[in-house]
């Protein structure tokens, strides 16, 4: 299969893209709508929506329309190498690597999670896309696995998407930890942002919640790193999802080192 090269412009839209983006950011904006996102949010939780979907054979643990929305940013941007912190059963990693098959070249996805089952890291092994996978166990804010994934991503265009703890100071580490590996243009995903805006009764046993959410961190992190911003198309026309004003494209190079 042919290569794709990377564009020197990875934000750059299709001039042919058949949305109208003033309607869209109406209905972003929309306040009934977005109060049937939050409404319809609180219904599904007892139901565990997110469990129901798999990818290639995994579960990815993920609503249909935040994988919609990741590959159109992975075919636009086309990164070298996509981060994510948090494998589970394997779903999202497999998702990242076939699309970066589907990409060419010596594209991988790089996956870390504190506790790689052994059950998992056998199905996801076995797996047609495993050749493009992988996988660091150990927690994702320990500084010296982090400089591990930096130095194998070093050099290469990269996307990071964060989906582990969820608890506001957790992920405020990973973002010092992992944007510094985003180059203009590329995408910074930060997923469960929704937690913020959840029923806390609809929150069992977990150590994240309103006030204390990945949104949390984002607002703190935007706050002090100029360089991203929420990305307005996404914040607009996402509006069944698990990360409200996270997806967050760089509009600038990282500092150097």
């Amino acid at each position: 299969m042919a290569t794709l090269s990377t564009p020197s412009d990875p934000g750059s839209p299709d001039p042919h893209d058949p949305k109208d983006a003033a309607l869209l950011q109406k209905m972003g904006n929309d306040p009934e709508v977005r109060a049937a996102w939050k409404r319809a949010f609180d219904l599904i939780a007892p139901y565990r929506y997110a469990y129901n979907w798999s990818w290639m054979g995994r579960p990815a643990i993920q609503f249909p329309q935040d994988l919609i929305a990741l590959q159109e940013i992975i075919w636009r941007t086309q990164p070298e190498v996509i981060v994510e912190t948090g494998i589970a059963h394997g779903g999202s990693l497999v998702f990242s690597a076939s699309m970066l098959a589907l990409l060419g070249g010596e594209r991988e996805a790089i996956g870390i999670d504190i506790d790689v089952r052994a059950h998992n890291r056998a199905a996801i092994e076995a797996h047609p896309m495993a050749s493009r996978i992988v996988m660091f166990e150990g927690s994702s804010v320990d500084d010296a696995l982090a400089a591990l994934v930096r130095e194998r991503v070093a050099g290469r265009s990269a996307m990071v998407v964060l989906d582990s703890n969820h608890t506001a100071d957790h992920v405020a580490r990973e973002l010092a930890l992992y944007a510094p590996l985003v180059r203009a243009g590329y995408f910074l995903v930060v997923m469960d942002t929704a937690v913020e805006y959840a029923d806390p009764a609809s929150i069992v046993d977990r150590p994240w919640g309103p006030g204390n959410s990945p949104m949390t961190a984002v607002d703190a992190f935007l706050a002090r790193e100029p360089r991203f911003v929420v990305d307005a198309e996404y914040d607009a026309k996402l509006l069944f999802t698990v990360a409200p004003r996270g997806y967050l494209r760089a509009e600038s190079d990282p500092a150097p080192a």
